[in-house]
């Protein structure tokens, strides 16, 4: 049975969204509008709904996002995984500065405090209550800036042909091709999508985002295949903008 720990990467691993090749930077005028999500995601014969809102802060955006099993798949799988992020604009587009993870859901019981010192080019913190770092290489993001940084890039015509994740301990470059854009019907609606794949270097999994363009880009099914074999799929079942002060988080 695959891991319910991949669910809390759907929410880093909306991933990419990005169909573009190159590196050439449009002007950035767009900003990320402040919303919740919910997805309902099934993983084998599991089922679980997948949390995730994002809201303004003074020097950008604070991410979050919660993942829990429910239905009879809580007899399995009882807690919960929170992850948060904040990240705010450069010149080169979204970077992180602070992700947080919490893994009270699955047997791996991972903890994870890194802070992101761009300046320095360094990430630091604590891993499972142990000292971490890491060198920070090129459009580095943590597992839920990296959505947001791809919507943003999308939202203002940025093309990028890599993006870096560092997932726990491991350093991720992501190879990305567009499939193409189809209708696609989900609980909240039916919209004209873009299909995206991507993979992480020398890995069998292969994930696809159906992404809409009214929606910033946020991906409305994400599925995940090995060696050809559907393993998760999460649908997007409700998207709400906020406005006013429910959109500005105080940090």
């Amino acid at each position: 049975m695959p891991s319910l720990r991949f669910l809390s990467r759907l929410v880093f691993s909306y991933s990419l969204l990005l169909p573009f090749i190159g590196a050439a930077f449009a002007d950035v005028t767009t900003t990320l509008t402040p919303h919740t999500a919910e997805y309902e995601i099934k993983i084998s014969v599991l089922g679980g709904k997948l949390h995730t809102s994002l809201s303004t802060t003074e020097d950008g955006y604070h991410a979050e996002s919660s993942i829990r099993a429910t239905g009879i798949s809580r007899i399995f799988a009882r807690g919960e995984i929170r992850e948060s992020s904040s990240f705010g604009d450069s010149a080169n587009g979204l970077r992180p500065s602070h992700f947080v993870s919490t893994d009270a859901l699955t047997r791996n019981k991972e903890t994870v405090d890194f802070r992101f010192d761009w300046e320095a080019g360094l990430i630091s913190g604590m891993l499972n209550g142990e000292p971490f770092e890491a060198g920070i290489d090129g459009p580095m993001h943590d597992r839920v800036s990296v959505q947001y940084g791809l919507m943003h890039d999308l939202s203002n015509g940025v093309h990028r042909s890599d993006y870096f994740l560092q997932d726990s301990e491991k350093f991720k470059p992501l190879s990305v091709t567009n499939i193409g854009s189809k209708s696609v019907k989900v609980p909240f609606g039916r919209f004209m999508a873009i299909g995206v794949q991507y993979q992480v270097e020398g890995s069998s999994r292969v994930t696809t985002l159906w992404c809409v363009d009214e929606l910033e880009f946020l991906p409305v099914i994400i599925e995940q295949h090995r060696k050809g074999k559907l393993q998760v799929r999460a649908v997007l079942t409700d998207y709400t903008r906020m406005t006013g002060a429910e959109a500005a988080t105080i940090r």
